[in-house]
């Protein structure tokens, strides 16, 4: 196809375009990481009140992925399709609401810009390729992913699963790594996480991870292979321990509360795939082996 030569000749303009696309995801991704929590939680309620012969609540209120349709918060305003444009529309409006002039959270065109600036780095690094195509996915998964768990601790099968099975197929075709290494990749980032789980658990008697972060490191393996496990834990363990330590500085937490670490895990896994093989081959340079 035309267009597909194109941008194997214009890698910047191939960036742009993947950019453009990012933006458009970030603001789906937006929607999805306030509503999924909610849909799944309404979702447990009613299987809670199946399990205990409870009275099911009525709540005949459609609330998914489509409907309703996004409204302020503070006055109920729809958003109307222009006031809806990725980064450009809060930009126009200047961050407030056109209805009540109640400030709109930066968080969302923040979301929408790190969405289009990762979607260029990863069409910038692969190229016109199926790797780009897969691993922009991933990239998407990862970043909803981590700001779900940031907000409320969970990392959602219905997210991770998914993306751990597409990990194992794609590498049938050997796209990133071998299916032996990453199914392999899979079992022993599971199990590293869960070892590690009750041998805290035992020894202190409470609970150090969820088990959703096993899930997540599994499906990091599940793409880039057992190899990229050493790299992922060592970095989210290492930027995982300095932010904890700010933010407890800086919000004055206590220890006892919990630090989500699906974010780190989800950051340290994407640099490890993409930059995994260089950093390595830098160290082990560096090292003067």
């Amino acid at each position: 196809m035309a267009i597909i030569e194109f941008w194997g000749s214009n890698i910047w303009v191939f960036a742009i375009s993947a950019a453009i696309l990012g933006l458009l995801v970030g603001s789906f991704l937006n929607v999805l990481i306030y509503r999924l929590p909610k849909m799944l939680m309404r979702d447990w309620r009613k299987q809670a009140h199946e399990v205990l012969e409870m009275p099911a609540q009525d709540n005949a209120e459609t609330f998914n992925l489509v409907l309703p349709h996004s409204s302020c918060p503070h006055c109920g305003h729809e958003i109307k399709p222009w006031e809806n444009i990725p980064l450009f529309s809060w930009l126009f409006l200047r961050g407030k609401c056109s209805g009540c002039s109640e400030r709109i959270s930066i968080r969302y065109p923040l979301v929408e810009l790190a969405c289009g600036v990762l979607s260029a780095v990863v069409a910038w690094h692969y190229g016109v390729s199926w790797e780009t195509l897969t691993m922009l996915v991933l990239t998407w998964g990862l970043l909803a992913m981590s700001l779900i768990d940031a907000d409320h601790q969970i990392l959602p099968d219905i997210l991770v699963l998914p993306l751990l099975w597409l990990g194992l197929i794609l590498n049938h075709f050997d796209l990133f790594t071998s299916l032996p290494d990453a199914l392999w990749g899979a079992i022993i980032g599971y199990m590293s996480l869960w070892s590690i789980f009750w041998l805290f658990k035992l020894v202190t008697g409470k609970e150090g991870m969820g088990y959703g972060d096993f899930k997540l490191l599994a499906m990091i393996g599940a793409w880039g292979g057992w190899q990229v496990l050493p790299l992922t834990i060592l970095l989210s363990s290492v930027v995982g321990a300095v932010l904890g330590i700010i933010i407890l500085r800086v919000q004055r937490n206590s220890m006892s509360n919990p630090i989500p670490f699906g974010p780190y895990l989800a950051v340290a896994g994407w640099i490890a795939l993409i930059w995994g093989d260089t950093i390595t081959s830098s160290y082990l340079q560096f090292a003067g082996f």
